[in-house]
């Protein structure tokens, strides 16, 4: 009975020592990504698809409640299409210290890898690997992504941290709930067939971004220079040109029965009398510009062709 003592005296809630309670992790607990390692992450897995990959996460612990992810990188790894492993331990301390001299001085906070095709969830190759990063910090975490259910608007990504095997042995819960949001995300069912909550459990993740950051994701939105020079299918183009010649016949007509319409009338009666109607005028401007510009740009785009092809 003393030998069992001693080798549960360590665990929190053990109400066979004296020993005060160590503390819980909290169920509160997040992890932020930047939006730069989360591209990163997205083209890293999609350029290895059908193997898997993996990487190291950069960030820091910023208090007991959340570890932030602002950058990630690659290693060296021996994968197939359902495992992956690192095989050079020294390119981690060398590319580090690379890093520190760029400006980069976070500290690793977690791994990363992909499931091409297949969910979010941990293999046994997985869960030794997580084992090792955890021997060198208990907070590290370790980041599944799949580059091919991975859509536009929705990315499926999941992060997980390993359950003491000694504490499922005594029916102890891994974390402390003191707060709903690690249960706001539905674990899926294939997860659970995996050791989810046996072996493991999902933490929530949170995207942050700043100000330099949105610049540059609204950026891929905007359209480039080339798109002007792009010359449209004349089919297409003439139809477009005949609609707008169309609705500026309809707005001429409206705009000459509105000038009809405000003869001996004061500014005042214009005014309330044009609230909620439509301003042919206006309308009118706007297809003149559209039109002339499409044109310009049908005619532009023509001449390259010709002169280029």
């Amino acid at each position: 009975m003393d030998r069992m003592s001693r080798f549960f005296g360590n665990l929190p809630g053990f109400a066979g020592t004296g020993a005060p309670e160590a503390p819980l992790v909290d169920s509160s607990e997040k992890v932020q990504i930047s939006s730069l390692a989360l591209l990163k992450m997205l083209k890293h897995g999609r350029a290895g698809v059908p193997m898997e990959v993996m990487g190291l996460m950069l960030g820091q612990f910023v208090d007991d409640y959340t570890i932030n992810c602002v950058d990630v990188f690659a290693m060296p790894q021996s994968g197939t299409g359902v495992s992956v492993e690192a095989v050079d331990p020294v390119f981690q301390t060398k590319m580090l210290e690379m890093l520190k001299q760029t400006g980069r001085p976070e500290m690793v906070v977690g791994w990363y890898h992909s499931h091409p095709g297949f969910g979010c969830w941990m293999s046994g190759v997985d869960i030794n690997t997580q084992q090792s990063f955890e021997a060198l910090n208990q907070r590290a975490v370790a980041v599944v992504i799949d580059p091919v259910q991975s859509v536009k608007g929705k990315v499926v990504i999941d992060c997980f941290r390993l359950i003491n095997p000694q504490l499922m042995m005594l029916g102890q819960e891994p974390r402390q709930t003191t707060s709903n949001v690690g249960h706001l995300k539905k674990s899926s069912i294939q997860a659970l067939i995996h050791g989810l909550n046996r072996h493991y459990y999902s933490m929530v993740i949170d995207y942050r971004k700043n100000r330099l950051e949105e610049q540059m994701l609204t950026n891929l939105y905007k359209k480039t220079w080339l798109v002007g020079l792009k010359a449209c299918h004349f089919e297409r183009h003439s139809k477009s040109n005949r609609d707008i010649i169309t609705s500026m016949l309809s707005y001429s007509s409206q705009y000459n029965e509105c000038i009809k319409d405000e003869e001996g009338k004061t500014a005042e009666e214009v005014l309330v009398a044009s609230v909620g109607k439509i301003d042919p005028k206006r309308h009118l401007g706007n297809s003149v510009e559209e039109l002339m510009s499409h044109n310009i740009l049908q005619l532009l785009g023509t001449m390259l062709t010709v002169l280029v092809f």
